[in-house]
């Protein structure tokens, strides 16, 4: 096995048990050069023993560690171990349904870097991100088949992280039968939803905003709402359900907007709902020229920022959206914003949404604060888990 020595100072993350070591920690490689997803120690320039993962030669993680005990290998019957654990997690969390979506297990947060692996009603979806994952489908794909027997496996490896680890696309079954162009699933406050596992976006659907969804809800009683970048719907048929008076839900994808349609007819909703497939961004100026006003304005948008460098252009597009938002706001109005990147912090989300307020000469206020759907722990040495964040205003 090589042992990849770090640079002296650099063994503090590693011994505070975060599972990424960087390439530029790595001093040398001691015996033979690894192979991709190959299995390393890591060790401290002084030599002591710090921890074992999986090398990577495409990302500048090259390490992901997996466990600090030196007694514990790496091989199927942890991969096996970690994958019931967090499964059986879900399931204390009463959110393994026949009927119902969550994810399963959430890479490094269930002590499995690089793996994903989504359920929605019988259905299992998987996203192997990492040469480690990738190396392993086989195993993956059996322990999960004899813990779950499920319909189905369908991988989606597509992410922008399987790019940096030099890997390309993947996509198709592993085990069992084919999803189906369409999968009705059951997410929290008894709502149905129509996903499209093989081309949807992500593994098929925004499991990470299942209770924001009826957080946000709450304030749509009687509410005309704007729902943007609203995908398949997911907060506009919660508000809905909840009584809204009128909703318009806006996403460029006619696609998407499909499924929303689809949502709305298996939930029943009576609710006037307008689909409207533009660019989002200049929807809101039109609206704001038009003088349009609403009672709640959602603002779910994708990832901005997917590396450091476009932080700063990820900031400006969400201040633009956010100003926007609070300029087409009725007084006491309620703004729900949202951000998935994870390089941009809460304190920053928060001091965007402050100056958004300035620029659109409103006051807000933050009534509540919003993160990821419980299914989505957050491993305490891996903060990086964190992504989502949502604050739910009250502007007049």
């Amino acid at each position: 096995m090589a042992i990849v020595i770090l640079h002296p100072g650099k063994e503090r993350p590693v011994v505070q048990r975060h599972p990424w070591v960087f390439s530029g920690a790595i001093a040398r490689i001691q015996g033979r050069f690894p192979d991709r997803g190959e299995v390393v120690d890591v060790q401290a320039a002084s030599g002591e023993w710090l921890a074992r993962g999986c090398w990577s030669d495409g990302s500048q993680i090259r390490v992901r560690l997996f466990t600090w005990n030196p007694d514990e290998p790496i091989d199927d019957a942890l991969i096996r171990r970690r994958i019931e654990r967090a499964i059986d997690g879900r399931r204390r969390l009463g959110m393994l349904t026949d009927d119902g979506a969550c994810r399963l297990v959430y890479a490094e947060s269930d002590g499995i870097p690089g793996l994903i692996v989504d359920y929605y009603a019988g259905f299992l979806v998987v996203q192997l991100l990492t040469q480690a994952m990738a190396l392993r489908r086989a195993a993956i794909t059996r322990v999960l088949a004899e813990t779950l027997v499920p319909r189905g496996i369908y991988e989606r490896s597509e992410s922008d992280v399987r790019e940096k680890e030099g890997l390309p696309p993947a996509s198709g079954v592993l085990w069992g039968e084919t999803p189906p162009d369409c999968v009705h699933v059951r997410l929290p406050g008894d709502l149905w939803h129509a996903v499209d596992l093989r081309t949807g976006q992500k593994t098929g659907a925004y499991l990470d905003q299942a209770f924001n969804r009826w957080r946000v809800a709450m304030h749509c009683t009687g509410a005309e709402m704007l729902d943007c970048f609203c995908y398949a719907g997911g907060f506009t048929i919660a508000a809905a359900r909840a009584g809204a008076r009128h909703a318009i839900a806006l996403d460029t994808s006619e696609s998407a907007l499909e499924m929303l349609r689809a949502g709305l007819a298996l939930n029943a909703i009576a609710t006037p709902v307008e689909t409207v497939a533009a660019d989002v961004f200049q929807m809101l100026r039109r609206y704001r020229d038009e003088q349009r006003r609403f009672d709640v304005v959602v603002l779910d948008p994708p990832k901005f920022a997917h590396t450091q460098a476009q932080v700063e252009r990820a900031t400006r597009g969400y201040k633009d959206i956010n100003v926007l938002a609070m300029q087409l706001l009725r007084p006491c109005g309620i703004l729900a914003t949202f951000s998935c990147s994870g390089l941009v912090s809460s304190d920053l989300f928060q001091k965007i949404v402050f100056g958004a307020a300035l620029d659109a000469r409103r006051e807000a206020q933050i009534i509540e604060r919003l993160t990821q759907s419980p299914d989505h722990p957050v491993l305490l040495t891996f903060p990086e888990g964190a992504y989502l964040k949502g604050l739910i205003c009250r502007v007049w």
